[in-house]
């Protein structure tokens, strides 16, 4: 019987078929996909054709077309869509993946064509994308074992299995210890809430048939405005307490799942010939080196502490004289204070600007702004299938009329969903074996605030700087132009590829921008030009503590991956001691940060976090140009688009950045932005 995943989808543009699929579905076709990319990866390997650059690189690099299709829908399910079964599924076909990445890495057959064509690589006879593709390939199968022999390929086939088991539980641990945490309270405790947070709560509530109580959570709208708001500092600690020691203990404990990741790592590391994981992982990374990244995070504590200590100093005092009574601030105070004081200083805060961000309408502004730097246009598409009914569907096209591919958008929390917010793909944009550009379909998932009985979704500020962040990455998908999969949109090198989404958060604090989408969703009244003005003149309120904060999480990734012996030490004393330079509060007794900290444990960004420091340097200073010929000067937006957003990795990151900057970058735009200089 032929599985619905063996060919291309027959639908339009092949949109994926969800209402066809179930998930009893994905685990043979995931093991039929694994024998079909076998069998095309040994005819690869035994050709008897001397190997070419065709034969060899192009031929393994479009082989797994069906793995690929269905592990194109599954990892984004098991994201954004899971339930008990689907998390149970991905648990037994982990090992069976990692296996099955080996067999190709360290075949030694394969590996042998692959190094035979990269020494004899005619780099006159090939493009730069030809020679990235094959540079890829060949740094992929060294840092993945390939030239290992005996043991040691034995070994390192037994790590990898057990690094994804262990990255796997990480996330799935984290997920159940989210969605078991409630805090029910009553109407006397929700003095300082708005009513958008009331409201959320009420109806939270409601959905487990608890009328006349209100539910928060750890999910990320209602654990922020929680904080944010409420005036009961008691059950602002019980909830921060709570959020900061997910996964410590317990059933859901993820402590020693952080040691066995980093030590598998470490391993790793030491059998490919680095002292430590973060040297091996840096190697695929613009900065390169760990000194590269210490150099970079040393400058920024050195521009930013300084800012942070005034700005920590000025907040207590406001506390204290908000109070009558001095305070000493602690972790769950920072939100509600800084909250108060910036609306003090600005009279601007969330509940005055979400009326003015119907989701509705910062959907068209969001859109509207790829239309007008692109010129693409979106389509509602309300025959495509989607995976819950919240899913909508655009087709997206360019100013000739050409498909350039679908947008996914799931923007709301529910428990089988991971908090934060995110880009993937079901479908990656590549040329096929034709020559036929094959466009993407691409999905944002965010977890925003949700529309209540009497309202639609109002979002924070925040929130439409994380939809512009997370469509960013859409948007490098969405104009990427490359013949290989490998090279195209997001496949870029890591401290690389934050740079487009965090480039298109530039403009939340653009008039022009603003003044194109922002309406009051009950009078439709553009929002105010002094309210444009507060916005704009509160935009670096913060930014010392903020920037210190992200520091931190780069140092403890840093920390982790830094370690040349096997860690079995306290995990507490190395967060604190990672993390004590550029720390804001003492350390709270229980809290960690370790055990969730999921981007560098499950989610790729190991020895990585520091990228997105990294790249703002860059979105800085990109945007500075787009400042001095005009934000929607359609030259520079052009350049932008044929240098950076459409090339993905067919040239090396800091060429194409160079291309469109005229010079390297520098780190003053950054500095002079965040009120530094």
């Amino acid at each position: 019987m032929k599985m619905l995943f063996s060919s291309p989808f027959d639908t339009p543009h092949g949109l994926v078929p969800f209402e066809q699929i179930t998930i009893d579905m994905y685990e043979p076709a995931i093991e039929q996909g694994i024998a079909q990319c076998q069998a095309e990866v040994d005819q690869i390997a035994h050709n008897p054709a001397s190997p070419t650059f065709e034969n060899t690189i192009v031929a393994l690099e479009r082989s797994g077309e069906m793995l690929n299709r269905v592990l194109g829908v599954f990892y984004p399910m098991l994201s954004a869509h899971a339930d008990d079964q689907l998390m149970e599924i991905s648990q037994r076909v982990a090992p069976r993946l990692a296996e099955h990445s080996n067999a190709i890495t360290l075949n030694r057959d394969l590996w042998q064509r692959i190094r035979s064509v990269h020494d004899n690589f005619d780099r006159d006879a090939h493009d730069q994308e030809d020679w990235m593709l094959l540079d890829k390939t060949f740094r992929s199968f060294v840092r993945n074992g390939a030239s290992l022999e005996g043991a040691d390929r034995d070994r390192f086939r037994q790590l990898s299995r057990r690094l994804t088991e262990d990255c796997l539980k990480f996330e799935q641990n984290h997920l159940k210890a989210i969605n078991a945490y409630e805090m029910w309270l009553t109407a006397d405790d929700l003095t300082g809430l708005p009513e958008s947070a009331i409201d959320a709560a009420a109806h939270a509530a409601s959905q487990h048939g608890r009328q006349g109580e209100y539910l928060f959570t750890l999910h990320g709208p209602s654990y922020m405005a929680f904080m944010k708001y409420s005036d009961r500092r008691d059950l602002r600690q019980q909830l921060y307490i709570a959020y900061n020691t997910l996964c410590t203990k317990g059933e859901y404990s993820n402590m020693e799942l952080c040691r066995a990741i980093a030590n598998t790592r470490l391993e790793l590391a030491h059998l490919m010939g680095f002292s430590t994981f973060a040297e091996y992982r840096l190697q695929n990374a613009m900065a390169q080196t760990p000194q590269a990244v210490y150099d970079m995070l040393d400058q920024l504590q050195q521009a930013y502490q300084p800012a942070m200590q005034r700005e920590l100093q000025h907040l207590a005092q406001f506390a204290s004289n908000t109070e009558g009574h001095p305070v000493d601030l602690k972790p769950w105070d920072y939100s509600y204070y800084a909250n108060k004081e910036r609306d003090s200083l600005f009279n601007i805060n969330d509940e005055v600007l979400r009326p003015y961000f119907p989701l509705d309408r910062v959907i068209d502004g969001v859109l509207g702004l790829a239309t007008r730097l692109y010129g693409l246009h979106f389509k509602p598409n309300a025959e495509a299938q989607v995976f819950h009914p919240e899913v909508k569907v655009y087709d997206v096209t360019n100013e000739q009329g050409k498909w350039m591919g679908a947008l996914y958008t799931d923007f709301f929390p529910r428990e089988t969903k991971q908090s934060g917010a995110w880009m993937t793909a079901f479908r990656e944009q590549y040329h096929d074996r034709c020559g036929n550009d094959v466009r993407p379909l691409v999905t944002l998932t965010m977890n925003f605030t949700r529309p209540t009985a009497t309202k639609p979704s109002l979002l924070t500020f925040s929130e439409v700087r994380t939809f512009l962040h997370e469509f960013g990455h859409g948007l490098h998908c969405l104009l990427s132009h490359c013949r290989y999969e490998s090279t195209s949109g997001t496949n870029v090198y890591r401290d690389f590829v934050e740079l487009p989404s965090q480039f298109h958060e530039n403009f939340l604090t653009e008039r022009e921008f603003l003044d194109s989408f922002a309406r009051h969703y009950l009078t439709g009244d553009p929002i105010p030009q002094e309210l444009i003005d507060r916005i704009i003149a509160s935009s670096q309120y913060g930014a010392g503590y903020a920037c210190m904060r992200q520091l931190s999480f780069g140092l403890l990734d840093m920390a982790w991956h830094s370690i040349d012996k096997p860690f079995n030490g306290d995990i507490v004393d190395l967060e604190r001691s990672a993390m004590r330079p550029v720390q804001a509060f003492e350390p709270i007794e229980g809290c960690l940060m370790s055990p969730q900290f999921g981007h560098i444990f499950s989610g790729g960004y190991a020895a990585g976090y520091y990228g997105y420091k990294w790249a703002e340097i860059l979105d800085a200073d990109a945007f500075s140009k787009f400042q001095e010929d005009g934000i929607f000067n359609p030259e520079t937006a052009r350049l932008w688009h044929d240098c950076v957003m459409s090339r993905g990795s067919s040239d090396m990151p800091l060429t194409l950045y160079e291309r469109f900057r005229g010079r390297a970058p520098r780190i003053d735009a950054l500095l002079h932005r965040d009120g530094m200089k």
